[in-house]
């Protein structure tokens, strides 16, 4: 905003009464990249090969994920869903929570 003003070591902002320091430290948390993790809490990257550890009903249709199934080259994504993969019923998103890597 235009009426942003510095205050000594920190940035002022009259309209909200935000206050924020001029130099923020980096914390751990605050990197780009976000680790996926399966059901064990092993990280998992692109390429990676999973294994299915429970039933799963695909939403609008008959068709159910069946527990022990390999899928083979996953690739990560973001949102809720981690997990982009193919398999022969078809293109899934899957919860990483759901998934062991072998």
């Amino acid at each position: 905003m235009d009426n942003t003003y510095p205050d000594g070591e920190h940035y002022v902002c009259p309209d909200c009464a935000h206050e924020w320091p001029m130099n923020a430290p980096l914390s751990a948390d605050d990197s780009d990249e976000r680790i996926v993790r399966d059901a064990n809490g092993n990280p998992l990257a692109d390429g990676d090969t999973v294994v299915l550890i429970k039933d799963l009903k695909v939403k609008g249709s008959s068709i159910a994920l069946k527990m022990g199934t390999k899928v083979k080259s996953i690739r990560l994504s973001g949102g809720d869903h981690e997990v982009d993969c193919k398999m022969d019923a078809g293109s899934f998103m899957l919860k990483a929570a759901y998934l062991k890597k072998i």
